[in-house]
């Protein structure tokens, strides 16, 4: 066996070769002079580092990448056709579309990927010889496995998942709407909070794992094996009530709007304590709902771009995956929300003032704002005390005064409390 040839005929690169070669496919991708696509096949890449580079398009095919760093790295529409990703870290990674095809994801730590559209499903794996290398190959059908890998945080929506095996793996605040995951194997998986909206269940091994607080509308558990799963807290479809108050729901918006426009005269501040506003969808983008009232209220995915919510009480509301991004949320009262997964890019959520001498802080207490997007959002003299902000990212984001008093910074991202006050 030659020396640049390793085990099961695979060659071994070193990180230096594969730095060329990744600067090359990053070339080719952005248009510039001297750029190749790399075709990485077959090679043996375990323990090197590709974090926060772009292999997009790459073909990376029966590759192993056992144990690689690849922190926030572009993987969209690869193909790690059968490659071992075993105990990566692919943390972050961009992989939409990618081709997972009988790949081994055993142990990995994929928290807050993107893996919209991605492709787990078993693949015809082509095996080296291990002695003659690529010239003799034999080849075997490999299901997708990945048992035990952290999915936490993680975007799987419409991803082709079926009959992969995932056994142990977690999946706790994933977002799986539209998810293809009949006949997977998801025994003892944690998909504690995880949205789940028009999954296809058909089959699929549900025995002991947990799925309390899962967004589950329009999901069909009944050929789903269940026994054992921990299902309290589950959030089924809109019910025919909810659908009904819908347009009244609306209207009360509306009017909230006309109130704002003319000053007080027309119209009044919108009630929603405790509704379910889940059939609005995008009905109250850019909405001007100032002094909105929707306590405890069900928000899942609104679209509630632009709106302008200054002094709303959203205390205790549901806000999953809600599309905040640019909302003018000054004074906001969001103590007890739920903003996991949340957009608040470019939101204002700095204090609000009432007179000459008067202004009330937005207080975000006790809120749940896990893997929430905070980039460039101003929280200025935001009041953050107790607030669970595991994995949010706040790069950009202005925190002058903002108190953050028995918060975990540890694993928030991008934060910066060394800005001038």
């Amino acid at each position: 066996m030659n020396a640049a040839q390793s085990v099961a005929g695979r060659r071994r690169l070193s990180q230096a070769e594969l730095d060329m070669i990744v600067t090359a496919h990053e070339k080719f991708v952005t248009g510039k002079q001297g750029g190749k696509r790399a075709s990485l096949r077959f090679v043996q890449l375990s323990g090197l580092d590709l974090s926060f580079r772009n292999l997009v398009d790459a073909d990376l095919s029966a590759s192993v990448f056992e144990g690689c760093r690849m922190v926030r790295t572009k993987l969209d529409r690869a193909s790690l056709f059968g490659c071992d990703l075993r105990k990566s870290d692919m943390r972050q990674a961009s992989m939409v579309r990618a081709d997972l095809r009988g790949a081994c994801l055993r142990g990995a730590n994929l928290a807050q990927a993107d893996l919209t559209q991605a492709d787990f499903r078993e693949g015809q794996i082509a095996i080296p010889h291990p002695r003659k290398g690529l010239d003799t190959l034999r080849h075997e059908t490999r299901q997708g496995e990945a048992d035990e890998v952290n999915f936490s945080g993680a975007t799987l929506d419409g991803s082709q998942f079926e009959g992969v095996s995932a056994f142990k793996a977690d999946f706790s605040d994933c977002s799986l709407k539209g998810a293809k995951l009949s006949g997977a194997n998801l025994k003892e998986a944690n998909l504690c909070g995880a949205i789940l909206d028009g999954a296809d269940v058909k089959g699929t091994n549900l025995e002991g794992a947990n799925l309390s607080g899962a967004v589950m509308a329009g999901v069909d558990t009944s050929t789903a094996r269940v026994s054992g799963a921990h299902m309290n807290g589950t959030l089924k479809a809109a019910s025919r009530e909810a659908l009904a108050r819908a347009e009244e729901l609306l209207r009360r918006c509306v009017d909230n709007q006309r109130w704002c426009q003319t000053g007080g005269r027309e119209g009044s501040a919108a009630r929603l304590d405790g509704e379910d506003l889940r059939p609005l969808g995008d009905k109250l983008k850019g909405l001007r709902l100032t002094a909105m009232s929707a306590k405890s209220a069900c928000m899942i995915g609104l679209d509630l771009s632009g709106a302008q919510l200054q002094g709303a009480n959203l205390q205790n509301a549901d806000l999953r995956a809600a599309n905040l991004r640019g909302a003018d949320l000054r004074g906001a009262k969001l103590a007890g929300a739920n903003l996991t997964k949340a957009d608040l890019r470019q939101a204002v959520l700095s204090p609000l003032p009432l007179g000459p001498e008067r202004r009330t802080q937005s207080s975000l207490q006790a809120a749940r704002l896990r893997y929430a997007l905070l980039q460039t959002a101003d929280l200025s003299e935001a009041i953050l005390d107790g607030a669970d902000l595991r994995g949010a990212d706040f790069t950009g984001a202005r925190v002058v005064k903002a108190s953050f008093r028995d918060v975990d910074l540890s694993q928030i991202q991008g934060l910066d409390l060394s800005m001038p006050d």
